[in-house]
C-alpha cells in the first residue's frame, strides 16, 4: 500500500515522467530501503557543515528535471574531499540547465550491485538482480524474476549469476551482507507491487553493499503516462 507521501511525490512527478533522484530515495526510505545520508541544498555553507560531519569524501550529484542522465551532462562528482573543491564543483553544477539544487551525500564503498524492475506488459512488474554500476552492460550478468520475490528466489537469482561468487566472496576477498542484500530485494519486490500501475521501469545502480549493509546510492524511476491515482 502506498503511503500519502508516496502518492504526493508520483502525482508531482508526473509532468516530468520521472522521479527525482532525491524524491527516488525518499520513496526507498518510506520503504525502509537504505540510501546514503545525505542533504539537498542550493547552499555551499550548508553542504560544507554536511562534509565536515562526514568521516570521509561525499558525492555531489546536479537535481534537475531536464537532466535525467547525470553522466551525459557531467553532472556527478565524486570523491569530493574539502570545502574548497566542493565550493567550486558546487557553483558549476548549480548552473546547469534546470539545477536549483545540489545533492550533496556521503561516499559508500563496496561492491556495485544493480536491483531494478521492468513493468512488462504480459506479466507485469518483474525484479532485476546483477553486478552493477558502469559494468551491468558490459557483462550483461542479471537474473529475473516476478515479483513479488521470496528470500528462497533472491538466492536462487545470486546463484544463477556469474558475478553471484564474488557477492558471497571468493578467493579469501570479502563478501558482501547477503541477509541485507535478501532483505533490500525482497523489499523492493513488494513496493514495485504496490507501484505497478505507475512506473515503467525502476533502477537502483549501483546499490553499494559490503559486509555490513546494502545502500541504493542511485534511484530513477520511470513513470508511465499520466494515470490518475488520487481515488
Amino acid at each position: 500500500m502506498l503511503t500519502p507521501r508516496i502518492t504526493q511525490i508520483i502525482e508531482s512527478a508526473r509532468p516530468a515522467g520521472w522521479v527525482l533522484e532525491p524524491m527516488a530515495k525518499e520513496i526507498l526510505t518510506e520503504r525502509h530501503l537504505t540510501v546514503p545520508k545525505g542533504v539537498l541544498t542550493d547552499s555551499v555553507d550548508t553542504a560544507a557543515r554536511f562534509l565536515a560531519g562526514c568521516d570521509g569524501p561525499v558525492v555531489l550529484k546536479a537535481v534537475s528535471p531536464q537532466i535525467l542522465h547525470k553522466t551525459e551532462h557531467q553532472a556527478v562528482i565524486t570523491h569530493v574531499q574539502d570545502p574548497a573543491t566542493l565550493s567550486s564543483h558546487m557553483t558549476r553544477l548549480l548552473s546547469l540547465k534546470g539545477c536549483d539544487q545540489v545533492l550533496v551525500e556521503e561516499m559508500v564503498s563496496g561492491i556495485e550491485v544493480l536491483v531494478g524492475a521492468k513493468n512488462d506488459l504480459q506479466f507485469g512488474p518483474v525484479v532485476v538482480l546483477g553486478l552493477g554500476g558502469t559494468s551491468v552492460e558490459i557483462y550483461n550478468d542479471t537474473a529475473i524474476r516476478l515479483a513479488p520475490v521470496t528470500p528462497a528466489d533472491v538466492t536462487s537469482m545470486v546463484n544463477s549469476l556469474k558475478a553471484g561468487p564474488m557477492l558471497e566472496g571468493y578467493r579469501g576477498k570479502p563478501g558482501v551482507n547477503m541477509a541485507a542484500l535478501t532483505r533490500m530485494v525482497v523489499d523492493f519486490s513488494r513496493l514495485i507491487m504496490d507501484l505497478e500501475p505507475f512506473f515503467e521501469s525502476i533502477d537502483l545502480n549501483p546499490v553499494i553493499c559490503d559486509a555490513d549493509r546494502c545502500v541504493a546510492a542511485d534511484a530513477r524511476i520511470i513513470l508511465l503516462p499520466e494515470k490518475d491515482i488520487s481515488a
